[in-house]
């Protein structure tokens, strides 16, 4: 049976929060992804929603919610998905979270064990795999000021296109265009002081997280965005790790049928 799709707003301390909301049964909530919103995890829900009561936020600072004047960090976004929580009465919960909503879910799991019934996590943010300040320098470079990484690429622009370059620099220009729009994820990804985004990362706490975990990653995924996977899956204790076949780096929208298939069984 159809259900529709409901939009709300709630006023919360730190600022409004609004989200998606769909279905009845047992309490879903998504997390989106750094360079998404909540509509992210639309086509995903439409195959879930006749099963379980799925809630659909913007994280604060994205989408549709308040963007309030203030210092953005792992710990606010936690403390604000907590107190969305509480509001609505949702005492347990399985947290279903791309990219840096994972690492914000990952926290809460560790913040508050009793809450969560499993997690469901796809390229989560949040370790220090690989090398993680190479891995976002290109992003630094792109939006940094005055931009002479993106001066540079306007220029060699008309050689790369001669040279068959053309895709990857139409790419990074593209890219930029998405960091400009989502300011508070480069804020918590890489803006902020070095050791104050360390000091929220979850290496040394993941052993300690009790709650079933679910890792999903796509095959043809970068290799950045599988090593965050598998980082997440040796270190935390009760983990699971799948590929799906096909999928690159946005399983929800890209193959969200087969996304629903894996939390339908995570959560039987």
């Amino acid at each position: 049976m159809y259900s529709p799709l409901r939009n709300s707003r709630i006023k919360l301390s730190v600022g409004q929060i609004f989200w998606h909301e769909v279905g009845q049964g047992p309490n879903l909530v998504f997390l989106h992804g750094s360079w998404h919103d909540s509509s992210q995890w639309l086509r995903t829900i439409e195959h879930l929603s006749s099963y379980f009561h799925c809630f659909v936020p913007d994280l604060l600072g994205f989408g549709e919610s308040e963007y309030p004047n203030i210092h953005y960090s792992i710990d606010l976004e936690v403390e604000c998905l907590a107190e969305y929580l509480n509001t609505l009465k949702l005492q347990q919960v399985y947290l279903i979270a791309h990219s840096l909503g994972g690492w914000v879910a990952a926290s809460y799991a560790l913040k508050y064990p009793d809450r969560i019934k499993g997690l469901v996590l796809l390229a989560p943010e949040g370790v220090q795999a690989g090398n993680r300040q190479q891995r976002w320098q290109t992003a630094s470079w792109l939006v940094s000021k005055p931009p002479v990484f993106f001066w540079l690429l306007q220029a060699i622009y008309p050689i790369a296109k001669l040279l068959g370059g053309k895709k990857k620099i139409e790419g990074l220009l593209q890219f930029r265009n998405r960091l400009i729009e989502s300011e508070v994820a480069m804020q918590l990804l890489f803006g902020r002081q070095r050791a104050e985004i360390i000091a929220e990362l979850v290496d040394e706490q993941l052993p300690l997280l009790t709650a079933p975990v679910l890792l999903l990653h796509g095959s043809q995924d970068t290799p950045a965005a599988a090593s965050l996977c598998q980082a997440y899956a040796a270190l935390a204790l009760n983990a699971e790790l799948q590929s799906i076949n096909p999928g690159s780096s946005n399983l929800p929208e890209e193959v969200p049928e087969l996304v629903a298939k894996y939390i339908r069984d995570f959560t039987k």
